[in-house]
Parts: structure tokens; sequence; C-alpha cells
């Protein structure tokens, strides 16, 4: 079968300009709603290595991918992965094919990174911050360092990164903080996405505990500020509003309670080259097989053309008493 080297267009006519590239697994914080508490990561050697990573980019780059975020896990656990960072951020300049280099990261040594990420190209990071309770904090990551991400956020604006913070929802946890951590975030300058609890990977316990509905946290928020709708948009699937009073931005990214499958752009590369077309999904195809063959830049081209013949359509998320979670895989093997 003859392969494609034009744009990524799927079956359902959307082009795929957006890759997740996930450079580990591993992480430093144990998340209740993302992981187990005792982790079987990867085994080392079966994780493609950083130059296998970034030929895998410039494969999708070649394929009109024009923004592209490193995930994890961690990205920043991944030792030299400032050496990946600063080879796609050459792409940035004129010419290059990419416009946009983003990370999602914990924060945990964000403050280590911030000044070298920005020098290599990056313009803005999403960080994960649920709360800034500390008792809180340790209880839904499972370890200490809430003075470590704060530090890093910090470190971040100072070196000109434009910070998002992304907050899951968590009914009972930090529902009632939510205003108040918003409020802290716009008035540090910072966006802020809303996330609902995605059922991916066993955790200890069951999501409908802590299953909190957007439109529900909407209502509240309503209550308090004048919320209007924005055209804003980050290459993702949230959907912002502005607050008059704060001045800043609230993202709903609503996988359960609103789908936003008919305008996906992405797909996502595990840490050891599957590509999984939906996050949903147990669509996958092996890149890594590709990239090791003897005509890899063929081989890439074929299956970057079988992943657009598999995406689904939507994916169909379900949080429910007793219901297996919809993927046997953890959030962290495919970044988010």
């Amino acid at each position: 079968m003859s392969c494609s080297t034009g744009p990524l267009i799927d079956a359902f006519d959307r082009r795929i300009n957006y890759l997740r590239l996930s450079v580990t697994d591993r992480c430093d914080l144990r998340c209740t709603y993302c992981m187990a508490e005792r982790m079987q990561f990867l085994p080392r050697a079966e994780v493609l290595n950083l130059e296998e990573m970034h030929r895998l980019a410039l494969a999708f780059i070649e394929r009109g991918v024009t923004k592209i975020r490193l995930t994890g896990g961690e990205p920043l656990v991944r030792r030299d992965v400032l050496d990946l960072v600063r080879a796609l951020g050459r792409r940035l300049e004129p010419g290059g094919g990419l416009e946009e280099l983003t990370l999602t990261t914990n924060g945990m040594r964000l403050e280590n990174f911030a000044e070298d990420l920005a020098a290599a190209g990056v313009r803005r990071v999403n960080v994960s911050l649920d709360t800034r309770d500390e008792a809180l904090f340790r209880r839904l990551t499972r370890r200490e360092g809430l003075d470590r991400v704060l530090q890093g956020i910090a470190a971040a604006k100072a070196a000109g990164l434009a910070v998002k913070l992304n907050i899951v929802a968590l009914k009972g946890l930090n529902e009632a903080e939510i205003p108040s951590l918003i409020e802290w975030a716009h008035g540090q300058g910072h966006d802020v996405t809303l996330i609902e609890v995605m059922p991916l990977g066993e955790v200890e316990g069951e999501r409908i505990d802590h299953y909190l509905p957007l439109t529900a946290v909407r209502e509240r928020l309503e209550t308090r500020w004048t919320l209007a709708e924005s055209g804003h948009r980050t290459g993702g699937p949230a959907r912002y509003v502005e607050v008059a009073e704060t001045g800043g931005r609230i993202g709903f990214i609503t996988p359960l309670t609103n789908n936003f499958c008919a305008t996906c752009n992405r797909v996502r590369v595990t840490a050891t080259g599957e590509l999984y077309a939906c996050l949903g999904g147990a669509e996958k195809v092996d890149l890594r097989a590709a990239l090791r063959s003897p005509e890899s830049a063929t081989a890439l081209d074929e299956a970057l053309d079988r992943a657009m013949r598999i995406k689904p359509e939507r994916h169909h998320f379900r949080v429910e008493r007793g219901l297996a979670p919809a993927q046997d895989r953890h959030m962290s093997v495919t970044g988010g």
C-alpha cells in the first residue's frame, strides 16, 4: 500500500496538527486520581531514546503538525530532556514548520528548568495544581512538595513563560477551594483550566466518589463572578470564559459532561512509541517498530496513515460506581 506524505487528516475530516509526546511514564508524585501508589513503570529499555523521539517529532512536523506538547508522567524527570527541547526549539525558527512547543509539568522541578525552557523557545507551560493547601496537597499527591511547585510557578513567570494552571475538580476534596484558587491564579497573571476527572487506569477507591461535573462548578462560579464566553483557544479541548471581576480566563475541559471530540486535532505518543489515536480509546499504532525499521521514513508515513484510518469519532468516557476504567492504562502512560 502506498503511503501519503501530505497533511494528517482522519476519516472524519479532522486535520491533526497537534502532537502530545510523552517522554516518560515516570513521575515524582503519585496523584490519587491519576495512578496507583505502587506503580509499575515501563522498563527503561523499552523507552525511546531522545534521538528517536526527535526523529519521530520531525516526522510529524513534516506531515503538518505545528504544535508539540511534551508530557509524561513528569517530563522534567527525564534525564537530558532539555536536549530534546532545544532540538525541537530550533524548528520554531522561520521555515522550521513548528509554531509552538509547550510542556505540561507538575511543577516540582520547574524552578531549575524555567530559564532553560524559555531560552529553548518554550513560551508557555501548563502546571498541574489542584490545591494550595499543604495537607490536601499531601493527600492528593501522596508526597510533600507544595512549596516547590509554587516556587516553580514563580520561576516560570520570572523567566517570561506564560503559565496556565490545570486543576482537576474533585468533589469533597478541592471543591470548595476552586474559587479561591482561581482568584489567586488570576491575581498572579495565570489562566486556569478546570478538568473533569477521567476514568483511565485502576486507582484506589472509586472515581465516582470524587467526580465533580464542571456544569455544577460553572453554575457556582456564576453566582460569584460575571463569566463571558471567550473565543480564546490554545489548540486543545478547553473552552474558555473571561471573568470580568478578576480579568483572567477560565478554561473548561469536559470529557464527561460535554464531549469535545468533534473538533479533535491531536494524537498522543507514549514514551515507548505507541501512537494512541484517542485518549479514551484502545486504537494504537506501533511507531517504534517503524522508527527502527530499515526503511524508517516510509514505514513512519505508513504508520501515520494507519493512525488516521483508525482514529475514532469520539471517546465514550463514563464514571459510574463499579464500572471499570475506560482503559486499563493510566493517564501517566499517554500523558493526558
